[in-house]
């Protein structure tokens, strides 16, 4: 019987990923010649944590590449080497590497080492490089590297719980082995008999001396992550072969371990023994697993499957829960009197603070999945230092609002909107240094995000201080590619806006990082997925911003109740400018039959909903309906409803998922009567009557108000 380290391998991969997570950052915060060593042991810890780990569980191939890339960072945070920015781009390859090998593994998948293969190879020339020529080093530099060699006595003895925590004493001897010359006693007098032995427990102890020219600390870094778990004594001691007084549990063998290769002898050795060989168990499955090279556990996806929830949520979750049971308690009493006018009070008051409670209930688990949009942020100061490298521009990268929360599933999709629009901000919109000092501006452009929240929304804003759009260049290149007319008279704002046209560019040559006409229109759809806006304003010379606005939860929605016919539709609140009834008087028909309704200074194209989802029995004299003015991306549309409802609300389920994709149509839900009831896409509505086209709408509106006018 073994212990089956698959079960540990979605907790090893989570906090791989978040070390790092935090190697990037701190990598990103050094500079050529930094010794912050508060910075450089973060990043060291990290990546010996991810060795250690893939070690134990057997993915070798993430433990060799991550050992020469430690060895690198332990030299300089040790300050035998300095940090150069030829380091800090390697190790930064190498956090992009290690990152696609977990993925794959993750996946049970074999990684690609190719790229694993060839950053080895640097951080291997680095490293011999600089014994090759110790010579020509300040002679400083060669006392550091001249240490004198001792021998240290380890005690080692582990808890009886250590290989529950995940971790392996086999690895543990192979990391002191790489330090020196290592002899290795294991201790077996605390193993019971057979009919007692629990192969999940550790019961074996071990005395090790290790000959070695590091220093002690390095020695109390192998076994950082088990001091609590281990009783651990470091001793100083005259030679490796010296006479010691040892304990008469002591097997007599001594097992000299002087390089990696060597580490499976301990569990040969201890194999022979049954007793011995079910606590060595552990180290059987991860060799077992190294030698296959691949995981025992499939990962479904390499997305999130799990977030960080703080101890305040889960805490007012349970009260929420403790008050909903004293609800439900007092319910249950009165279901079991007798029916009186006192007894249907005290019911009606029940249900109302069940109402009251199952609202709070809901926006506390709500509030569970609100992740900080700094999990977004952090991916951006990697990604604007090389493309700011690769494209020659100095950049000051600012971070705003990162503690404002949404919903993880917006979160994870407006991840790939936002980077399109970072790369079209270094791209197109910040000058060279040579370009802004021309302009009579800082030679540091700078490229803002921020974040905050605007009523039931997150608005998120991409700014740069640039060279802004080109207005009359955009409008030559829409006229170019068939977008508009010549003749058309467009405001800035919407000139502006046909830049999220499909296949629209403006770069005079394309390049790995834009100018392919691929890339706005995709973020503009993305955003219209996730029922959420964008806008851009700018000024020459100046800068740009994009404005994205999204709602803060996908799963549940505040929603206007509309009746079509006998049929009950849900209308997003956050849409609605208002409602009214028709005057009759100030409709007008333009184009081929589009009713518009002239509402104080504006044209509101009419969309009978019965008509476009073919409900032939509803109210279709405009006086006798209502009208629901929405807006969607800065435009207004009427829809013509036979009464309103009620507003609430309500919990929203997948169309596609369930049945198929519906134009017109978000989702679903269900209401208290059981029935089930359509969510209205404002955007989809809108691109059904055909209003999407640029300068479209403006043409018929100016139609319909030359037509009143001759009336």
């Amino acid at each position: 019987m073994s212990i089956d380290l698959s079960q540990f391998f979605e907790v090893f991969f989570e906090e791989s990923f978040e070390g790092l997570d935090a190697m990037e950052t701190e990598l990103l915060n050094l500079t050529p010649g930094d010794t912050d060593s508060e910075t450089l042991n973060t990043i060291f810890r990290a990546a010996h944590s991810i060795k250690g780990g893939s070690g134990t569980f057997g993915f070798t191939s993430v433990s060799d590449f991550t050992h020469v890339l430690e060895t690198l960072l332990d030299q300089i945070r040790q300050g035998q080497r300095e940090l150069t920015s030829e380091h800090v781009n390697l190790l930064l390859q190498s956090v992009d590497c290690l990152r696609e090998m977990l993925r794959a593994l993750q996946s049970e998948q074999e990684p690609d080492l190719t790229v694993a293969g060839e950053l080895k190879q640097k951080f291997e020339v680095i490293l011999g490089f600089a014994s090759a020529v110790e010579s020509e080093e300040p002679a400083q530099y060669s006392a550091t590297t001249e240490k004198e060699t001792q021998t240290f006595q380890i005690n080692f003895k582990p808890h009886h719980h250590l290989f529950k925590t995940g971790n392996e004493p086999l690895y543990m001897l192979s990391d002191l082995a790489e330090l020196g010359h290592l002899e290795v006693h294991v201790e077996l007098g605390a193993i019971p008999t057979i009919d007692q032995l629990q192969s999940d427990e550790c019961f074996m102890s071990w005395q090790l001396f290790l000959e070695t020219d590091a220093k002690k600390e390095q020695i109390e870094e192998v076994f950082e992550w088990v001091e609590d778990d281990a009783e651990i004594e470091i001793t100083l001691c005259g030679g490796l072969f010296a006479e010691q007084q040892q304990s008469a549990d002591i097997q007599p063998q001594a097992l000299p371990i002087d390089d990696e290769s060597d580490i499976e002898a301990p569990t040969q050795t201890l194999a022979a023994n049954p007793a011995i060989a079910q606590g060595a168990a552990a180290s059987a499955a991860a060799s077992a697993a190294a030698k296959a090279g691949k995981p025992a556990k499939k990962a479904s996806s390499t997305e999130s499957t799990s977030i960080r929830v703080g101890i305040d949520k889960i805490d007012s979750l349970i009260n929420m829960v403790g008050e909903l049971v004293i609800t439900q308690s007092m319910l249950s009493q009165l279901s079991e009197q007798e029916i009186t006018e006192h007894t249907l009070a005290a019911l009606q008051e029940g249900l109302a603070q069940l109402a009251h409670n199952t609202r709070d209930l809901q926006e506390n688990v709500m509030r569970i999945r609100m992740l900080p949009i700094s999990f977004v942020f952090s991916r951006f100061p990697r990604l604007v230092r090389d493309i700011s490298q690769k494209l020659n521009k100095n950049v000051e990268l600012k971070l705003l609002g990162e503690g404002t929360e949404l919903d993880k599933t917006v979160m994870e999709k407006i991840s790939d909107p936002m980077v399109h629009l970072v790369r079209n901000s270094l791209d197109h919109g910040l000058e060279t240094p040579e370009q802004r000092e021309a302009a009579g501006k800082e030679p540091v452009g700078t490229v803002t995000l921020n974040a905050f929240h605007q009523g039931g929304n997150i608005v998120i804003e991409i700014m740069d201080d640039g060279r802004g759009l080109n207005t009359e260049k955009i409008r030559e290149k829409a006229i170019a590619n068939g977008l508009i007319n010549p003749q058309e008279d467009l405001t800035e704002e919407k000139v502006h806006e046909l830049i999220f046209e499909p296949g629209f560019s403006t770069a005079d040559e394309v390049s790995d990082i834009s100018g392919r006409g691929v890339g706005m229109d995709v973020v503009k759809s993305n955003i219209s997925d996730l029922n959420g806006s964008i806008e851009v304003t700018s000024s020459a010379g100046v800068g740009s911003t994009f404005t994205i606005r999204l709602p803060l939860t996908l799963a549940i929605l505040d929603g206007q109740l509309v009746r079509v016919d006998k049929h009950t539709y849900i209308v997003p609140l956050i849409s609605i400018v208002e409602s009214l009834q028709i005057d009759t008087a100030k409709v007008s028909t333009v184009g081929s039959g589009l009713e518009v309704l002239r509402l104080r200074d504006e044209y509101i194209p009419i969309l009978r909903l019965y008509k476009i989802f073919n409900h032939p029995n509803a109210i279709t004299e405009l006086s006798k309906a209502l009208l629901v003015v929405v807006e969607n991306d800065n435009q207004k549309v009427g829809l013509l409803v036979d009464d309103l409802l009620a507003q609430q609300q309500v919990v929203i389920k997948s169309l596609e998922a369930n049945y198929q994709r519906v134009d017109g149509i978000s989702g679903a839900t269900i209401l208290g009567d059981g029935r089930v009831s359509l969510i209205v896409d404002i955007a989809g509505l809108i691109k059904l009557a055909g209003l999407k086209k640029p300068g479209s709408q403006d043409s018929m509106l100016d139609a319909a108000l030359l037509q009143e006018e001759q009336a």
